[in-house]
Order: structure tokens, then C-alpha cells, then sequence
């Protein structure tokens, strides 16, 4: 890792800006460095800095992340006619932030990504309650998760950030002080590049990802029920009505979930299925065609209205697709666009679901003098 840290921090530090942009959706590659206009973002949050960096690479694309639950406000990437398209959903101040009904908008998850059956799990023979936040279940690791503290930033550099968290032992619930590190890398071949470590000093679940809500659209500009997803995975985990996985593993061939083919999102989301039913649309947890934790490609997903084809890679089991179900045109974001119903996806790398109560399902405990280490990879072409 010190090689690829050592890359990215040979430059001068990446522009701490302090703050979000308003108006500066850059139209061209030139423009991106010189915002037209700037916007206090906020003091603190919790008696902690609050600030906002920029990254960039090579070839034009440019990034802010806040230390605000270490997320991506603004991700511009090249269309098919070479224009920036912010493809990333969210909020210009801190406080659209704290006020949205949709609290995850580009943020880290942690420490368990998706959701814990009744906010319980047993380990080690001691049971462990969790706060509850979604239709009894646990979602994210709390109300208090990793999306809603202020990471640390160790290093900032021109095209990449690192980040450091403590989660002290009983946080949310969860045993143990886990140690999070992790790293935002913008590559000259136009890759969003997250790198997680993780250790423990008790054994504890670990399931971190991220959840940006993407349309490749640009961000509030309609649905992306014209993208056009292929998924790695000939199976997936079914729910029940508060999407905990029943336990099966399912084949999805001959359902709307086969999306072993690229398949427009929107050509069977409204068929009548129990299981689009419990989601409102797409809400679930694809098993990847591997195994072993090499990294391989998850997911290849395009918009034919820009061009832009996102693929994701991943060195995990599994990946979570959410169709944007419970947008519901309720919220006003970046540029004072509307963010209608399905108007994002987000494609979330992860271990299954509720694995800490699902023992056929792999094991997402860490203990003491292991590493937690895993890698997804968004990147970003056109065709």
C-alpha cells in the first residue's frame, strides 16, 4: 500500500476547500479547477471540523468528499462528447445533509453494511443488542454509523485521500474498537478506487461499504430506468416483507432478477414479484459468479442518453442493487433538481445480508490480529 500512497501524495496536497460549490457544475475539462462561486458549507458537526476536498486525475475527472461521513458530494466524469457530468446525487451545505429524509447520499457504511435481523446477533456465546432504525431491523450499523461521523484525514494529495476512524468498543452496539482505514483514489484510468482496512481488538462483524446514488444521467436529471445493467451473479438472497434474506440462495434465471444479460432497469421492475414487492423495485443482494477474494468485475452498467458506462470490481462475495425505491420527489438537491422516484441506483459491494444470524451464509466476523481488507473499484468510460 505505501508504494500506491507514496503515487498519489508525491503532489501537492489536494485543495482543502471548506466548503460546497453552488453553481460550478464545470461544462468542459477546462473549467474544472476554477469554481465560479463558493458556499460556507458548515462549521461542525458534533463539536468537529467540518471540510470538503477536491481530487482529481489526468484526464479531467474531479471529486469532492467531505470528511461528513467521508462522502462523495460531487463526482464529474466525461460523457461521449467529452462534457463533465456530475453523476452523483447529494447536497451543496452540511445541513441539506443533516435534513435529508435519505441519510446514506454518497457516504461510507459502516460497521455493517445492509441490514441485521431485529437488531440482534450472537457471538461468542453473548448476545448483542443494536439500535433499531429500519422497520425493526438495523441498517447500515445504526443511526450512529460510520456515515454519520467525521473521519480523520491522514493524507490528502492531488488525486486521492486517506481516511482513518475509530469506532470505540459498544459503538452502535457492536463489540470492540474496529480501526478503519480507508482509501479514495482517483486513477488516470478514470477509476473511482476505495481501498478498506479494518482491525479489531475483539471479534466483531465487518461489513463496510459505499453508497453513492448514481445516475449517469447527471445527477437529478430523471430516472435510470433507461440504464442498462449486466450483473456477474447467476443468483441472489430473497427477503421477506422487512428485506431480511430468508436463508436460500436463488437462482435467477426465469425472473425479473436475471440480470446475467445487460438488461434495461425499468423493463421488469413494475412486473407483479413478491420480491419487487418487498422492495418497492430492486432492494437486494446479488451472489457474485466467484470465488475467493480476487478482484473481479461485478457490474457494467451504461446510459445511452450520455454514454457513460460504469463498471464496478470488487474483491467481495456479493453485491447490493438498489433501484432508488423510496425517492419519492420529497427531496430538492444539488442545482435545485428534484430527486424523483428511481432517479439513482447504487451498487454496493458487500458480504450477504444479516450474515451474523445466517450461519450457510460466509462469515463476516473479524477477530483480533486479523486484517480486514477489500477493494471496489467504480470505473468510468464511455460508448
Amino acid at each position: 500500500m505505501s508504494a500506491m500512497i507514496n503515487h498519489f501524495y508525491k503532489a501537492a496536497g489536494a485543495i482543502v476547500l471548506g466548503v460546497f460549490l453552488v453553481s460550478c457544475e464545470p461544462k468542459s475539462k477546462e473549467s474544472v479547477e476554477e469554481p465560479e462561486q463558493e458556499q460556507v458549507f458548515g462549521t461542525t458537526f458534533q463539536n468537529q471540523k467540518v471540510e470538503t476536498y477536491e481530487i482529481k486525475n489526468a484526464n479531467g475527472m474531479n471529486m469532492k468528499v467531505t470528511n461528513f461521513g467521508a462522502r462523495v458530494t460531487h463526482l464529474w466524469v466525461p460523457d461521449k462528447d467529452g462534457n463533465l457530468v456530475d453523476v452523483v446525487l447529494g447536497f451543496e451545505t452540511l445541513d441539506g445533509y443533516l435534513a435529508s429524509g435519505e441519510k446514506y447520499f454518497g457516504a461510507a457504511i459502516g460497521r455493517y453494511g445492509n441490514r441485521i435481523a431485529n437488531g440482534k446477533f450472537t457471538l461468542n456465546g453473548e448476545e448483542y443488542t443494536l439500535p433499531q432504525n429500519n422497520n425493526g431491523q438495523t441498517l447500515h450499523g445504526g443511526p450512529g454509523g460510520m456515515d454519520y461521523v467525521i473521519w480523520d484525514v491522514e493524507k490528502s494529495g492531488e488525486n486521492g485521500l486517506i481516511f482513518s476512524y475509530t469506532s470505540p468498543d459498544g459503538e452502535e452496539g457492536f463489540p470492540g474498537e474496529l480501526k478503519v482505514k480507508m482509501i479514495y483514489t482517483l486513477t488516470d484510468d478514470n477509476e473511482f478506487k476505495v481501498t478498506y482496512e479494518a482491525e479489531t481488538n475483539k471479534a466483531t462483524p465487518v461489513n463496510l461499504t459505499h453508497h453513492s446514488f448514481f445516475n449517469l444521467n447527471g445527477a437529478g436529471n430523471g430516472t435510470v430506468l433507461n440504464h442498462t445493467l449486466q450483473l456477474n451473479a447467476d443468483k441472489y438472497t430473497p427477503v421477506n416483507e422487512v428485506l431480511i434474506p430468508t436463508g436460500e440462495v436463488a437462482s435467477v434465471n426465469g425472473t425479473p432478477f436475471d440480470f446475467t444479460n445487460a438488461t434495461k432497469i425499468g423493463e421488469r421492475i413494475d412486473q407483479e414479484n413478491e420480491q419487487l414487492k418487498f422492495g418497492g423495485g430492486y432492494d437486494h443482494n446479488w451472489v457474485l459468479n466467484k470465488t475467493g477474494n480476487d478482484l473481479t468485475q461485478a457490474a457494467v452498467i451504461s446510459s445511452p442518453q450520455t454514454g457513460i458506462e460504469m463498471e464496478v470490481w470488487t474483491t467481495e462475495p456479493a453485491i447490493q442493487f438498489y433501484s432508488g425505491n423510496f425517492l419519492d420527489g420529497s427531496i430538492t438537491g444539488k442545482g435545485e433538481k428534484v430527486y424523483e422516484l428511481r432517479s439513482a441506483f447504487c451498487l454496493e459491494t458487500q458480504h450477504y445480508p444479516d450474515s451474523p444470524n445466517q450461519p450457510n451464509f460466509p462469515s463476516t466476523i473479524l477477530e483480533p490480529g486479523e486484517k480486514y481488507e477489500q477493494t471496489c473499484i467504480y470505473k468510468f468510460g464511455t460508448k
